[in-house]
């Protein structure tokens, strides 16, 4: 199952029939192998990997660390709970460093859009203590894949 899931990671487009030829199985036995793996929630869902230099070149992605008081019981997972429900979050992650408690994924239509996100929404929920935000300037790789069009040059020239 481990082959399964770094071929879909790769390329969650791939037909049953190419997956069961690359793992040595048949096509049903791979798709039932995936079916059985999005049942047990292994396999959460599929996305998409965007150029948005080429698709939508407003569209501003931030990180945000977050320095957050622990809750009595639940720990971080109520405010990481709280804060994924916001539709400009793409992803929240606790974090070990000690610098700070949770790191938040954020997407925005521009700049003011972000900053409106953290100065309304995320830095007025009880528990944060501090923001920072980093603004992305530019993807290179994103889940392994390269999004600039030019494959890199292994000598490092290019």
């Amino acid at each position: 199952m481990n082959d399964i899931i770094k071929i879909l990671q790769q390329n969650a487009r791939i037909s049953n029939t190419a997956l069961g030829e690359m793992l040595g199985i048949t096509a049903e036995e791979a798709a039932a192998q995936i079916e059985q793996l999005e049942k047990s929630g292994v396999i959460k869902g599929y996305s998409v990997i965007v150029d948005d230099d080429l698709y939508d070149k407003s569209t501003v992605y931030a990180t945000i660390e977050l320095k957050v008081t622990p809750q009595r019981d639940c720990g971080f997972d109520d405010i990481a709970k709280t804060i994924m429900m916001y539709d400009e979050v793409e992803s929240v992650s606790l974090m070990s460093s000690g610098a700070y408690d949770l790191a938040v994924e954020v997407k925005g239509n521009d700049l003011k859009d972000v900053a409106f996100f953290v100065s309304e929404r995320l830095a007025t929920i009880d528990g944060i203590l501090s923001t920072s935000t980093h603004f992305i300037l530019k993807k290179y790789k994103e889940k392994g894949i390269f999004i600039d069009s030019e494959e890199p040059d292994e000598r490092g020239l290019g």
